[in-house]
Order: structure tokens, then sequence, then C-alpha cells
């Protein structure tokens, strides 16, 4: 533990590393996810240019014209794809709107893949074209970190090392850019996203242009989440804690407004929520249940899963 309030491990032992080299990390990861449910991770090998590329793009989409924005806002697909407006999305036990808007980029799959009706098409933003072709890059460079992070989670559950694979594998995966506008009033509430916890297997953040991030510690307090520059947050989502019985933790987290000599502003966040195909099942493993753990959740899969959360925050009727 130190002062950014979550352990880090570094990737590279796990990839480059020798035996000794990733059972350490195997160890560390284990541990953090079991008791803490965020880490950070550095060398990690997420390009620093294309993190910087995809933000000054982000921005510069963030910046056109609500008119135009609206565009590309569509009908149906309950923000999966391309833009949603800002104060559209909530957190399942707040009535009150998160104080953000967004843009998000999923799977790409052939047209004669058989997934192809459950991925729609990614939403091509003509006046900035940079931000959906980063994106797309961003998005396979997430994918690649999350799946070796996934495998050193497999080891520390005793699954084989590729348990993850054939379900992350085109799998449902959304790349999110969200934008936090400036604070222009005193605000209805304090918070700029509600607490919540993430839906997903696990989520890989990419480093905040503005503080506020906060996780809900075991002692039941709020701590600040202060990632260095180069560094990738990663945080237990619930389908992960579904699947471990509540042994891996989907840690609740927010992101709270500026010091008022802040509201000035604005703040852009790059989360990558990793989700696996629609039809893993997410039933207990027997391993995770014992005496002292009982089995506590129904057989669900990811798919009926995802769209009972997804009615719960509100984009989807």
């Amino acid at each position: 533990m130190h002062d950014k309030g979550i352990p880090t491990v570094d990737l590279s032992q796990f990839v480059q590393g020798n035996a000794a080299a990733r059972e350490a990390f195997v160890e560390a990861l284990g541990k953090a996810f079991h008791e803490v449910g965020f880490v950070a991770v550095v060398n990690h090998g997420i390009p620093k240019e294309l993190v910087d590329g995809f933000y000054a793009a982000s921005k510069a989409f963030f910046a056109l014209p609500e008119e135009i924005k609206k565009q590309y806002e569509i009908a149906g697909l309950a923000g999966q794809r391309g833009y949603t407006s800002f104060g559209r999305e909530h957190a399942k036990q707040s009535q009150v709107a998160d104080l953000k808007e967004f843009f998000q980029i999923g799977q790409e799959v052939a047209t004669d893949h058989p997934l192809k009706d459950q991925y729609p098409d990614n939403v091509f933003v003509a006046e900035t074209p940079e931000f959906t072709r980063l994106g797309r890059e961003l998005y396979q460079a997430f994918e690649k970190a999350g799946g070796q992070l996934l495998s050193a989670i497999a080891i520390h559950l005793n699954l084989p090392e590729n348990y993850f694979d054939q379900y992350i594998t085109q799998g449902n995966s959304i790349l999110r850019s969200i934008y936090y506008p400036p604070i222009t009033r005193e605000p209805d509430t304090a918070i700029r996203a509600e607490q919540h916890e993430d839906i997903n297997l696990i989520t890989l953040l990419v480093g905040a242009s503005a503080g506020g991030l906060q996780l809900l510690n075991s002692q039941n307090e709020w701590m600040p989440i202060l990632p260095e520059a180069d560094e990738i947050v990663i945080n237990v989502g619930d389908m992960l804690q579904r699947l471990t019985n509540n042994y891996l933790k989907s840690t609740t987290h927010r992101v709270v407004n500026p010091p008022r000599s802040e509201w000035s502003l604005p703040r852009l966040s790059i989360p990558f929520f990793l989700h696996p195909v629609s039809d893993m099942r997410l039933d207990c493993l027997t391993s995770c249940v014992t005496a002292e753990n009982p089995l506590h959740y129904e057989p669900i899969s990811a798919g009926e899963y995802l769209d009972e959360r997804l009615r719960e925050i509100g984009l989807k009727k």
C-alpha cells in the first residue's frame, strides 16, 4: 500500500518475466483484487502516444457543437455505440443523473461472424476522424493488456491460464470516452459520477485528466485514487466478483467534484470495460464455494446480466 491508495504491479513481470517473477505477479494481483478490488499497473504495454492521441481526439470531439454531437446519438442502441448526451445515465440507486456525456466504441467483427447481430457497427465521426480511428487502436491495446491480466487471475484461481481466452476473444467490451464539463453553478450534488460498481469482468482506466476518483475501502471510508501519469488503474467488475462468489471484490467507486477553485476544469476519463461474449456463464466457480463462503448467486449468463444492469442505470428502457 502507498499514498495513491492502491497497490501497484508491473505487468512486464508477468509477460516477460521468468517463472519466479510471474508467480510473484500473480500473487500480488490476486491479493490486490481479493483485498482491495483495485490495482495500479505499470509497464502495461499500451503506447503513451496512442493514449495521448486519443485524449486529444476526444477533446476535439466533445468540443463540437451540441447539435453536431447529437447526430451521433443513435436511438435504440442503449448508448452501446456512439454518443450519449449529458445527463442521460445515472447510478442504479440514484435518480440524479451523473454530470457527464460520453462516447462508446465497441467490438468489430466481420459481416459473416456469428456474433455480428449482437455487435452494431461503430459510429464514425466525420468531423474528428482520428477519434474513431485511434479509439479502435486503443480498444485493441486494452484488449491485449486486459487478456494478460485475466490470464494471471486465472492462474491465481487455479484455472488453466487460458481459461478466459475463449470468452473474451471478440467479447462485448466497450471503450468509453467520458467528458465531465466544467461546473458552472452550485451543483445539485457534489458528485460528478455517483457511487457504483462496474458491470463487466475488469475495467482498465487510463489516467483521467483531473482527479476525483475515489474508492470505498473495507473500513467504509472514501479513499482518493491518484495514479501516476503512465499507470493504468484496474478494478474488478461485478461479473468477475459473481464468477468468484465474492472472492474477488468489485469495489464501489465514484467521481467527486473538484474544489471550487478547479470548477472551470473539465475532466476527461477513458475507461475500457472488458466484457466477455454474452453466452459466457457467470455461475460461481465451484472452487470458490466453500463452507465459509457459501453460494451467493443464482446462475446467469453474461448477456442476461448485462441486460438487467443496463435497465437499472437507465440506458435501456
